[in-house]
């Protein structure tokens, strides 16, 4: 114990860290953090050097740092988002009403020189009446990278939801919420995090290398970290019960951050949610084989949800036959052509594609030429975040792919607008700048790292695991999702350790697809699964 603790402290002395002095600012003083709090660009820092303590200069300590400070403190307040909103709440639902305090407001991060870098955004819903030692808090984040948290905000856990489904699902839907009566509310304090970049979090730093340190796997799950933990200190929650949920991206993000709060920033969480999550980018891009199998139960639930209701337990036999003959059919490559054949026949057969079409790729779909070549016939392509939903191909005669998502992209602005207009009309918090639902400017200056090791958080997951014996997991995913098939989380978790069995972590899988959420029976039945989790 001794030695790992001396290990853990001289590594936390060498590494790049943001956070070994990072400070929050908030209403009244709070302590310092502990010298292991590692910084936005941990692991993940491609250049090797320390976070930078002056504009622009590396934190070398040169002439003229004064005047870098003082001009990052000034360029700070210019760029500072405005003093938290507290106002108090209530929503009528069936059966009960709900009182509380929502708060919109930011939590500001700094360097190991005490000089500002970003201003990280959150909303927060705790009940009233509630005793805060036994009240369970609950912190929630997309993914992305770039997506703010309104998806799990409006569209499934928060006290108001926007329908993401039917005359919802188009572009020119009125934002209107309405009162959800499936939040989770009732059995925990909600807090939604906006990672730098997204909503109306933002940088107050003008170096360079301080934002790209952000925009890393480690480096953001490290700030997220640091601000849960952050936010426990400034309103007392430190000895709440305390669990994370993420979405899509959130599945590499969500133990990131569960191993940090555990590790550096000293806070035990009992759970984690993820919902549609991405666990290892290894294994289902590039030409490794396993993306196919992951991918094939979905295509065929696609296909088979055509005609009629489909569930998990509809897709017994593709499973089995994906992790069995596919498997060994794909392995034996396409110079078996009897193999290559029999696979594409197979897979025309599970998908309803056409046989020659099949054929031609192989059996090999990956997930834009099933989209495309599904329903072709018609001119239409289907969703990547759920392929039940289809749309006009706007090119159809063309050689290249050419076309959205009609999924998801129908949501950008219902969803937008609604978000801006809660946090600025009824929470009372009015930043300056613009509100960002999906940031390309985060997503493709996003660094995953390079070289042998793409980005992952199985390993995280065994870590955490395996250090909290009470600690769970839930997954939830949607039978339609091609942009986190379903079955790639079925493989990663029978991989992992008889300690992490059934009693601990749990998939559940529900007609929908990546917001299967939008799906009233699915977002009803998953929020039974919470409850029983944090109860």
């Amino acid at each position: 114990m001794a030695n790992s603790f001396a290990t853990r402290l001289a590594a936390a002395l060498l590494v790049a860290c943001l956070a070994t002095a990072a400070r929050a600012e908030d209403e009244a003083p709070q302590p310092s953090p502990s010298p292991s709090v590692q910084a936005p660009g941990g692991g993940q820092n491609p250049s090797g050097q320390t976070p930078s303590g002056q504009k622009g200069r590396g934190g070398r300590g040169e002439a003229g740092s004064g005047a870098n400070a003082a001009a990052n403190a000034s360029t700070a307040e210019q760029h500072r988002l405005p003093p938290d909103s507290t106002t108090k709440q209530s929503v009528a639902l069936p059966g009960r009403t709900l009182n509380f305090s929502a708060t919109a407001g930011s939590i500001r991060v700094f360097d190991d020189k005490g000089e500002p870098l970003a201003d990280i955004a959150y909303t927060s819903y705790q009940l009233d009446g509630a005793e805060k030692a036994n009240r369970p808090v609950t912190f929630l984040f997309n993914g992305g990278p770039g997506s703010a948290s309104a998806w799990l905000q409006f569209g499934n856990v928060g006290p108001w939801r926007l329908p993401f489904d039917g005359d919802g699902a188009v572009s020119s839907a009125p934002p209107e919420l309405q009162a959800n009566a499936d939040t989770w509310l009732d059995f925990t304090d909600l807090v939604f995090i906006d990672p730098v970049g997204t909503g109306y979090s933002r940088f107050v730093t003008t170096s360079e290398d301080a934002r790209k340190r952000f925009f890393t796997v480690d480096g953001d799950a490290n700030s997220v970290a640091l601000v849960i933990r952050r936010w426990l200190e400034k309103y007392d929650r430190l000895t709440s019960p305390k669990y994370v949920t993420g979405e899509s991206y959130g599945g590499i993000r969500g133990p990131k951050v569960v191993r940090n709060l555990q590790m550096q920033q000293g806070v035990g969480v009992r759970g984690l949610i993820l919902i549609s999550p991405v666990l290892d980018f290894r294994d289902y891009a590039g030409s490794s084989i396993l993306q196919y199998v992951a991918s094939l139960p979905t295509m065929a639930a696609v296909a088979r949800q055509a005609k009629g209701p489909v569930t998990r337990e509809d897709l017994a036999d593709v499973e089995s036959y994906a992790r069995g003959d596919f498997l060994l059919d794909l392995v034996k490559g396409q110079a078996d052509t009897e193999a290559t054949t029999r696979l594409a026949d197979k897979v025309a057969n599970l998908t309803g594609i056409d046989q020659a079409v099949s054929r031609r790729l192989a059996g090999r779909f990956d997930i834009g030429e099933f989209r495309r070549e599904f329903d072709r016939k018609n001119g239409k392509v289907t969703g990547r975040y759920d392929a039940s939903v289809e749309g006009f191909d706007p090119y159809p005669d063309s050689s290249y792919f050419r076309f959205n998502d009609p999924s998801g992209d129908p949501l950008m602005a219902p969803l937008t607008s609604a978000a801006v207009d809660l946090t600025t009309r009824r929470l009372n918090w009015r930043p300056d700048g613009s509100y960002h639902l999906l940031s390309e400017t985060v997503n493709k200056g996003w660094e995953f790292g390079h070289g042998i090791n793409p980005a992952e958080s199985v390993t995280q997951l065994r870590q955490m695991l395996a250090l909290d014996p009470k600690m769970r997991l839930l997954v939830g995913h949607g039978l339609f999702d091609l942009a986190t098939p379903y079955f790639a989380s079925r493989i990663i978790l029978d991989q992992l350790p008889a300690f992490a069995g059934p009693s601990r972590t749990k998939l559940a899988v529900y007609p929908g697809g990546h917001m299967f959420y939008s799906r009233d029976g699915s977002r009803q039945a998953f929020r039974k699964e919470v409850e029983a989790l944090v109860k």
